[in-house]
């Protein structure tokens, strides 16, 4: 497993909002978590990545993750958040570079070519302020930008918040082809249909725990997930 998370608990003062949650990432697949609005989801992917204290195991590689965000950043872990966060005032490339900081000079130049040929508009757009992208374009800067730091595991929080549907199909088709370079990812996702059709393994998060786990096409044609999460009664 690239990602190993056991017994995971994490809370906020004397809340505890997750609950023991364990799951693995096998190399090269997507794990997505799916659930509704405050299920514990974000909360378990900052803690898996660093931000928020947490007690139980994160293994990383086979190895305890390291204790500061910016070692595991150096290891090889990278999250993309809710939000974006990109430097609104700054231009596309900068924001870009400033992805790749723990890199050499030349890697940073390598990688940069790497990401426009993946991002096509990216470097058509390479001068523009970042807070002027469509919300399209801004989540295909978040992407490159985490690709920058050349991960092998991506933590992907949301990234269909707020594009149209023909965007989200675009945005998660980019998900898909990373796996295909070796990145694995854990995918976090409230439109479960979405999330199910590109993930390899699924699991429902409910109330801070895993209430379902397994193949994603096996969970996109379980009663329980159909009624409560894609939208529509089982047959």
């Amino acid at each position: 497993m690239i990602l190993d998370v056991r017994d995971l608990h994490v809370a906020y003062g004397r809340a505890e909002v997750v609950h023991g949650v364990s799951l693995g990432i096998a190399p090269g697949t997507i794990v997505t978590v799916i659930g509704a609005n405050g299920a514990g989801k974000t909360t378990l992917l900052n803690a898996v990545m660093g931000l928020h204290p947490s007690r139980g195991q994160v293994l990383f590689e086979g190895r305890p993750v390291p204790e500061s965000v910016e070692a595991r950043l150096a290891a090889g872990m990278c999250l993309v958040p809710e939000r974006r966060e990109l430097f609104a005032a700054m231009s596309v490339e900068d924001n870009l570079v400033l992805g790749g900081f723990l890199r050499s000079a030349d890697e940073r130049r390598e990688t940069l070519e790497e990401v426009y040929q993946r991002f096509p508009r990216l470097k058509e757009r390479y001068r523009q302020q970042a807070g002027t992208l469509s919300g399209g374009e801004r989540q295909m800067l978040a992407l490159g930008r985490a690709l920058m730091s050349r991960p092998r595991l991506l933590l992907l929080d949301e990234p269909s918040l707020g594009l149209a549907p023909r965007i989200v199909r675009d945005i998660l088709q980019i998900v898909a082809d990373l796996r295909r370079i070796g990145v694995s990812i854990l995918l976090v996702e409230q439109n479960a249909r979405a999330a199910l059709d590109v993930a390899d393994e699924g699991h429902v998060m409910e109330l801070g725990q895993l209430r379902h786990s397994g193949p994603a096409r096996e969970l996109a044609q379980n009663p329980a997930v159909i009624e409560t999460y894609l939208g529509f009664h089982a047959a």
